[in-house]
C-alpha cells in the first residue's frame, strides 16, 4: 500500500514547546507521531505550526495533497484574543478549503468548531486534569466509525478547562461526561470531513502525570484546580490506578478508526 501524506498541526506556542523539550517532555507533535507509528509506518507526515507564521504562503498551495489533517491539543483558551490564536483559527478555515478529513483533537476541536461558526467557553462544570471519566457514547457516536468497536462507556486521558456551548450549523453530538456535554462531534465544513474529540486518545496518562507536574503552579495558583500539592498528589495515584486497568488499544482505538477511514479515501 502506498504512504499517505498526512498534516499535523501543532497548536502549541514555539515558547510552550521548548518548555516542554526542556523539561524533557514530548511536544503534542511527538506525541501524535508516537501514536500513528504504533499502527502504521505507512505515513509520510509533516508537522506545521501557524502561531509562527506571519502568512502561510507556503504551506496552503500543497494543502490539497494531504490525505488528511491532524490537528492536536495545546494551553491555549480560544477565546483570548491574540494574534497566534487568530493564525491558528485563519488557517483552519484553509484547510476547510482544501483538506478533506480532518481529526481534531482537544484544542484542535476548539479551533476547528470556532472556524466553523461554533463557540467555546470556560467549562461552567470543572476541567479535566490528566483524565477524564464516564464519557458516554450517544446513539449517534454508536452508529459512527469514530466508535467502531469501543465501549459505550469509557475514561481517557484528558486536559481542558473549556467546552463547546455552540455547535457549528449541522454538528452532530456523539459522546459526553458531566464535565463536557460535548466530548466529541461530526461536522462538515468547506470540503473537510471533520472528526472532534475533546479529550486525547493519542496521550498517554504517564504523560499526562507529567504534564501535572510540569503544570503543577498553574494548576495551583492560576488555575484554582486543586489547593495543594498534597490534592494533586492525590489526584495523580487516581490517575496511576486507571493506568492499571487501561489497555492501550482500547485508549487509541478513535486513532486507528481514523486511521482506517483515511485509508478508505
Amino acid at each position: 500500500m502506498k504512504n499517505l501524506n498526512l498534516l499535523i498541526v501543532e497548536g502549541n506556542l514555539q515558547k510552550e514547546n521548548n518548555n516542554f523539550t526542556n523539561s524533557g517532555i514530548q511536544t503534542h507533535s511527538e506525541s501524535l507521531k508516537e501514536s500513528l507509528s504504533y499502527y502504521t509506518k505507512n505515513l509520510n507526515i509533516d508537522v506545521f505550526n501557524p502561531c509562527s507564521e506571519k502568512n502561510f504562503d507556503k504551506v496552503t498551495p500543497n494543502l490539497k495533497n494531504y490525505h488528511g489533517l491532524i490537528w492536536g491539543g495545546s494551553s491555549l483558551n480560544i477565546y483570548n484574543d491574540c494574534i497566534e490564536i487568530k493564525r491558528q483559527i485563519s488557517f483552519m478555515k484553509e484547510c476547510f478549503k482544501n483538506i478533506k478529513k480532518i481529526l481534531a483533537i482537544c484544542w484542535g476541536m476548539q479551533v476547528a468548531v470556532t472556524a466553523a461558526g461554533g463557540e467555546v467557553k470556560k467549562s461552567t462544570n470543572g476541567a479535566h486534569i490528566g483524565i477524564a471519566n464516564d464519557i458516554e457514547i450517544n446513539e449517534n457516536g454508536l452508529k459512527h466509525p469514530l466508535y467502531k468497536s469501543k465501549n459505550k462507556k469509557f475514561n481517557s486521558p484528558a486536559f481542558n478547562f473549556d467546552e463547546v456551548v455552540k455547535l457549528p450549523e449541522g454538528a452532530v453530538p456523539l459522546a459526553s461526561n458531566k464535565i463536557n456535554k460535548i466530548q466529541s462531534i461530526h461536522f462538515k465544513s468547506g470540503i473537510s470531513d471533520v472528526w472532534g474529540l475533546q479529550y486525547h486518545p493519542e496521550i498517554t496518562y504517564h504523560k499526562m502525570i507529567t504534564l501535572i507536574n510540569f503544570r503543577k503552579d498553574r494548576l495551583i495558583n492560576s488555575r484554582k484546580c486543586f489547593s495543594n500539592e498534597t490534592e494533586i498528589q492525590n489526584h495523580i495515584k487516581f490517575i496511576e490506578d486507571e493506568i492499571k486497568r487501561s489497555v492501550k488499544d482500547a485508549r487509541m482505538l478513535e486513532l486507528k478508526n481514523w486511521l482506517e477511514y483515511l485509508k478508505a479515501a
